[in-house]
């Protein structure tokens, strides 16, 4: 039996108003199990730590994956909806931070379940088999690479090609797509850089970790305006600068979490050497008593949208929503970790983007020169239709495009 709309759009609002960190997306699962029930889909939870994966077979014929992601934000939501987040948790380094679904990972959620509830109500019309893959940890680059190592495609069917969506600041009925690179790969790291501490009247007795880092922040900058070919792209932030707990006290050490966008192996590896050249050399000239340390903690691949295999998609797509609706959009700087499922096994990704705005607002917006709230933003927050209907169709079109004709 089909989950109707109102109970469809009841789990988005409570995913939304009950968002978990990444790794922690406990009763993000258990929800996701409770809407699947009746779909006759073979359920297993746990998969690579809270990953839920359900299996949808009818007959003989290709296996397709559908995957959406789980994990929410440490963001303090401020969207003013009804079922707006207020939550505050531990995250894994022990400190209180809020939670929100700023990214639009609940939106992802539930069209899954809804386009899950769809094709279980529609057997007569395809063959073959659904993977469906509700991924946790998205947020860390790590999910995917953890469902993997859980033997997803050794306990579950390996699908010939993997389809996956993400919620932005398009017009809510839109879809935006791109093919091969669109979307960058990530690295993160965490450095730590050593001074020697003492009273803040006294700076010539320290070695200052804190101006230290400063200057290591400013020198990063020339990277990308300096070391990258113009026809290149890359992106380095600095998202994190932590050091000392008072104004008149010379910490020892000061904390940088660095974070890289790059379409090029051979432009990451550049980067990434430069980022450890600048770093340990504004060290050595600050008379450093210690090397900093470098911790790359979260990594993912370019995101190659498989041309051959979204030209086919994205041709069902615009049958079925109309080409005014189906736009091309360029490569983003953002960064999805969904390609390492079918890296793994050398099938195609198939990727696209989903309208959340409401139209006029975006109209609006962009008649001003202006953007809506952008995902990650404390402000974001798809309205619920047609974005959630939209979602749940494109799902649902992409994997009938995949799978067998019809049994009967």
């Amino acid at each position: 039996m089909a989950i109707d709309a109102g109970a469809l759009a009841d789990l988005y609002r409570t995913l939304h108003s009950d968002p978990e960190l990444s790794r922690q997306e406990h009763a993000t699962a258990e929800r996701v199990i409770a809407a699947l029930d009746g779909s006759k889909a073979e359920i297993t939870a746990g998969v690579g730590g809270t990953g839920v994966v359900a299996v949808l077979r009818n007959g003989d014929g290709p296996v397709v994956m559908l995957r959406a992601d789980m994990d929410a934000l440490p963001v303090r939501e401020n969207t003013g909806l009804p079922y707006a987040s207020t939550k505050t948790v531990t995250d894994a380094a022990g400190r209180q931070v809020p939670v929100a679904h700023a990214c639009g990972h609940d939106m992802h959620t539930a069209a899954l379940v809804g386009a899950v509830h769809a094709l279980a109500a529609t057997r007569d019309q395809w063959c073959g088999t659904v993977l469906a893959v509700f991924q946790p940890a998205e947020e860390l680059a790590s999910g995917a690479q953890a469902m993997l190592d859980d033997g997803l495609f050794d306990r579950f069917p390996r699908p010939a090609v993997v389809i996956g969506q993400h919620v932005g600041p398009l017009p809510a009925g839109v879809l935006g797509f791109g093919t091969g690179p669109i979307m960058a790969g990530t690295d993160s790291v965490e450095v730590t850089l050593y001074g020697r501490g003492g009273h803040g009247s006294s700076p010539e007795n320290t070695i200052d970790p804190v101006v230290m880092a400063a200057a290591v922040v400013l020198r990063l900058q020339g990277i990308v305006a300096r070391e990258v070919p113009p026809h290149e792209q890359a992106v380095v932030t600095v998202g994190r600068l932590q050091a000392g707990t008072k104004e008149n006290i010379i910490p020892d050490t000061a904390e940088l979490g660095i974070n890289l966008r790059t379409y090029s192996e051979h432009v990451r590896d550049a980067v990434k050497a430069a980022v450890q050249r600048i770093v340990r050399a504004e060290a050595a000239a600050s008379n450093a008593p210690r090397e900093p340390d470098f911790d790359w903690t979260v990594t993912a691949p370019v995101l190659i949208s498989e041309p051959a295999a979204t030209e086919k998609t994205v041709a069902a797509l615009r049958a079925h929503f109309g080409a005014d609706k189906v736009w091309p959009l360029p490569p983003l700087s953002a960064s999805e970790d969904v390609g390492v499922f079918g890296n793994a096994i050398g099938v195609p990704t198939v990727f696209w983007f989903w309208g959340g705005v409401d139209a006029q607002t975006f109209t609006d917006a962009f008649a001003k020169g202006e953007l809506p709230p952008t995902n990650h933003a404390p402000e974001f927050a798809p309205v619920l239709e047609p974005t959630l209907t939209t979602g749940v169709q494109a799902l649902t079109v992409a994997a009938r495009t995949w799978l067998g004709a019809s049994l009967r």
